[in-house]
């Protein structure tokens, strides 16, 4: 039987005349891109760029809202009023669902981006905060949501439709989510050691911390930093055996 599996990478990260990874590249290779709406990372012009070239390419494209922290690149932990963050997460979604029309795209998903994320997938209030933006915008958008967090429960909860997520190129903690950055094991390098990463969590259906710990999931998506050094590598490695594995790529 063939099982599919979903492959995407965060884009659309420049901004004026400074370059964020490899989009053109990557877009080629992955089945949804997670496109900046400018709280964090891109501007108009590099929004409505991506998405011409991810219109090109063939890929879905997905909202990555975020804090509003450009110097910061959206990293950095943030307390806001659950009504403004509300109505921060609407701004981003509908700037890059009008774009995308523009071009005749339909955005298919969300994924928070940074603090963002990893605030809301440990704390439930804030999680159904973002959910209810999203449901509120739009309640066939799918979530794009770190397996087994808060923030994938709080989707479910609203009646989203919700696809869980792992990260090739991030390390886990005992209780599910990603070692923080600040810590040296919090990142995978390369292409081969991504993929083995990757692998043995889909061979367990579980994440696997930095310490062993098996914890059983659902695994819908797999997800390559876009800002990385190793990301085409990374992507191209990990697409080209997953389907040798017998995975069929698929969008959201």
């Amino acid at each position: 039987m063939t099982r599919t599996l979903n492959l995407n990478a965060d884009l659309g990260e420049s901004f004026g005349a400074w370059t964020m990874g490899s989009d053109a590249e990557l877009l080629a290779i992955i089945d949804s891109a997670n496109i900046a709406c400018g709280f964090h990372a891109g501007d108009p012009l590099v929004m409505r760029r991506t998405l011409q070239l991810a219109k090109a390419a063939g890929t879905g494209i997905g909202a990555h809202v975020a804090f509003p922290d450009l110097q910061g690149f959206g990293r950095r932990p943030m307390t806001i009023p659950p009504a403004e963050l509300e109505a921060i997460i609407l701004y981003q979604l509908a700037a890059l669902d009008g774009m995308a029309r523009v071009e005749g795209l339909a955005l298919r998903h969300v994924k928070p981006h940074g603090a963002l994320s990893n605030m809301a997938c440990a704390d439930a209030a804030l999680a159904r905060t973002v959910a209810s933006a999203i449901k509120a915008y739009n309640p066939a958008l799918i979530l794009l949501a770190p397996a087994l967090s808060e923030l994938y429960k709080a989707g479910e909860a609203a009646g989203l439709p919700v696809v869980a997520e792992i990260f090739a190129d991030r390390a886990y903690l005992d209780d599910g989510n990603l070692v923080p950055r600040s810590r040296p094991e919090a990142m995978i390098h390369g292409a081969a050691a991504s993929l083995a990463h990757v692998s043995a969590m889909l061979d367990e259906q579980a994440l696997i911390s930095v310490n062993g710990k098996r914890l059983p999931t659902p695994i819908g998506s797999i997800c390559v930093h876009g800002d990385g050094p190793d990301a085409v590598a990374t992507a191209r490695h990990l697409h080209d055996e997953l389907i040798r594995r017998g995975y069929q790529p698929a969008p959201l």
